[in-house]
């Protein structure tokens, strides 16, 4: 059997943190659902600051592990491996409470299963960026340092504790994460997501203009699409199969989290380059001359530009809301890209995998004739 170790402890200090917030406590709602329903699952331990979801230890499966750790002071690895042995667990599943909202009973029943097949494995929906890690055995952690992120754990699995690496199929379920508002957005703007999530969604009112307009180019025929940021193969396949589009692909930094370059202040990027050169005024001039459309994970250019924007400026920046934005570069960024003469799409990684998952998903089969 498997125990599911979910960590789920976030505080808001702005709006639209809060906004995010509400919309991932519904994806943990609907998630506690899906797993309850995995027969292969033992335990759900919900590792949480939120005092208001102790009511979730009524729900089927359900231990509710409630904490005061500021999420500034949570440490992954270290607050993993205590559960692991607390619980004496021998298989885990660990997630964040709002990953892979979209992943339906049967994939995780999936996961479930070949991690269960055989000792020293792991299954995991994304070796660089990994949102949802299933291995065995647990224990195997205590010969290692604990590592510091999720994504730091799989490459730990994968090279240090030598585990036999076992990829989840990709789709829809396994590649969309709720990470920025940019991701509301795009679950906003389709039909996708659980009873919970769609009535938090629907009482948001967000902003899906810019995204409906990025609809209309990738129905078209041949349009050119710009994809910036750290894009991976499986986007442009993706993409490329389904859609008759024509891609302009720059990627740059896959990986900057997980090997430590971000925090390192190792990121360079050869368009943050030439944005400092010309500045967004002209940048987006220039890419509106080359694209119909643009999805941009900005990360990237904020962390070659020396920048770490805080949260609130990051995600009113995903919305567009330019004028909320205290950094003077994102904000001189953001609004240039709202200005821009074609529709340009701001957020992080999320955006250029899950993101473009979501929007192949809903598109396919219905371009323009």
């Amino acid at each position: 059997m498997v125990d599911v170790l979910i960590f789920e402890g976030n505080e808001a200090k702005s709006p639209v943190e809060e906004m995010l917030l509400q919309a991932r406590h519904a994806a943990l709602r609907d998630n506690l659902d899906k797993l309850a329903a995995v027969p292969e699952v033992a335990r759900i331990i919900l590792a949480t600051n939120q005092p208001q979801f102790q009511a979730y230890a009524s729900l089927p499966k359900v231990i509710v592990e409630l904490n005061k750790i500021p999420p500034r002071e949570f440490h992954f690895g270290r607050h993993l491996i205590d559960l692991i042995e607390r619980y004496q667990v021998r298989t885990v599943l660990c997630m964040g409470g709002a990953a892979v909202p979209l992943i339906t009973v049967a994939e995780l029943q999936w996961l479930c299963r070949q991690v269960l097949a055989q000792d020293k494995r792991f299954v995991t929906n994304n070796v660089q960026s990994a949102d949802i890690i299933a291995f065995n055995p647990a224990a195997v952690l205590r010969q290692f340092p604990a590592a510091a992120t999720d994504n730091a754990l799989a490459l730990l699995l994968r090279y240090d504790a030598k585990f036999e690496q076992v990829l989840l199929p990709i789709t829809l379920g396994t590649q969309f994460d709720i990470d920025t508002p940019t991701d509301l957005l795009v679950l906003a703007a389709s039909p996708f997501g659980g009873e919970n999530l769609r009535r938090v969604l629907n009482r948001l009112s967000l902003p899906t203009e810019k995204l409906q307009q990025v609809k209309a180019v990738l129905q078209g025929q041949y349009n050119d699409v710009a994809l910036i940021g750290r894009i991976g193969a499986p986007a442009i396949e993706r993409l490329n199969k389904n859609l008759k589009v024509r891609l302009r692909v720059f990627s740059e930094e896959r990986g900057m989290k997980a090997l430590g370059r971000l925090e390192r202040n190792e990121v360079v990027s050869l368009l943050g380059f030439w944005l400092e050169e010309i500045g967004p005024d002209r940048f987006f001039t220039y890419l509106a001359k080359t694209a119909a459309a643009a999805l941009i994970d900005d990360r990237v250019l904020f962390a070659h530009h020396g920048q770490e924007p805080a949260d609130a400026d990051r995600f009113y920046s995903d919305l567009g809301q330019y004028e909320k934005v205290q950094d003077p570069f994102v904000r001189e960024f953001t609004r240039a890209a709202q200005e821009c003469s074609i529709p340009v799409v701001l957020g992080g990684h999320s955006l250029v995998t899950g993101g473009v998952q979501a929007l192949v998903e809903e598109l396919k089969g219905t371009e323009q004739t």
